[in-house]
């Protein structure tokens, strides 16, 4: 792991507490800022997809994600703005500032006691465009996950593998975005001649358009939320081969760059070959997309906290 005492990991230090017991934690509303996420609202989303992962990896939701009720005043007039309040209704154009000066109300607001395990599950579920999301996955990086992973993954339903292999897909993907920009590949033209070649090579020529032609799909709708499990798992494949070869043979240009992407896309649907396995083209397409199990899931589990927290008031 990473050096943790360098300058740019100063900003999660500096919010880490420790518990009575000597655990270390953070709070929701504290990571928030660092992680440059102006408005709760959209950081709760963020911490829902956390929840559905942290679920899915076999672990307790609410071991790493402790809901809390704090109590805090509500700035007033001028406040409301300087203290960064501006996500809680109104603009600064239609704040009062004749309030300015009067005692401050309290409210009751929701936050979360987070374990390192949630703040990585939150950064690996971040916004991949913020620098500091990536300084997050490296800050809170847990070398156990993998196999904490695999150890649970034969036990989930299909649903559920689509959910954690997606997740493993998306950020290998940013990774090899990376890569490939290394490599000189700028445009979204280039970068989509890039992709393609990946997909050409593992799907005997067939490109994006071609895959998601084939599958039926929506035109906003992503083939890789339309992909069952073992089909998800050759492109995760795929992208991490590709990534590690871009890296390993130095690769410097785009047309290295695309020719790499589309010989390690050959080499994958090759050895599905050999291994008498069933090519990604001739897996069935599953009716519900990725997306959709996920709002399901984090639906329901909201369900279930509201429940619960209805049997505990009682």
């Amino acid at each position: 792991m990473a050096n943790l005492n360098a300058e740019e990991y100063k900003g999660f230090e500096s919010i880490k507490r420790v518990s009575e017991n000597g655990g270390e934690f953070w709070l929701a509303r504290e990571l928030a800022p660092i992680l440059e996420y102006v408005q709760w609202r959209n950081f709760e989303r963020v911490i829902d997809r956390a929840m559905l992962a942290c679920k899915n990896s076999g672990f307790e939701i609410n071991d790493n994600f402790v809901e809390i009720m704090k109590t805090v005043e509500m700035p007033v007039g001028e406040q409301f703005v300087t203290r960064g309040f501006a996500d809680l209704g109104k603009t600064p154009q239609q704040q009062d500032y004749s309030e300015a000066g009067k005692a401050p109300k309290a409210k009751e607001i929701k936050d979360y006691r987070l374990t390192r395990y949630a703040c990585y599950l939150i950064v690996q579920n971040g916004d991949p465009r913020k620098e500091i999301i990536a300084l997050g996955q490296t800050y809170f990086a847990i070398q156990t996950r993998k196999q904490e992973v695999q150890d649970y993954f034969d036990r989930l339903d299909e649903d559920n593998k689509r959910l954690v292999i997606r997740g493993s897909v998306k950020q290998w993907n940013q990774m090899l975005a990376e890569s490939a920009r290394r490599a000189g590949i700028i445009g979204e033209e280039e970068y989509a001649e890039f992709q393609n070649a990946g997909y050409k090579g593992l799907y005997g020529g067939e490109t994006v358009e071609d895959i998601h032609g084939r599958k039926g799909l929506e035109p906003k709708e992503k083939i890789l939320d339309f992909m069952n499990s073992s089909e998800l798992a050759a492109n995760l494949f795929r992208i991490t081969l590709a990534d590690e070869k871009i890296k390993k043979d130095n690769v410097v240009t785009p047309v290295g760059a695309v020719t790499a992407h589309n010989i390690v896309g050959q080499e994958v649907r090759g050895a599905i070959v050999r291994a008498g396995g069933v090519l990604p083209e001739n897996r069935p397409t599953p009716e519900k997309s990725v997306e959709q199990i996920a709002k399901e899931q984090i639906k329901e589990l909201k369900e279930q906290a509201k429940k619960k927290k209805l049997m505990l008031d009682e």
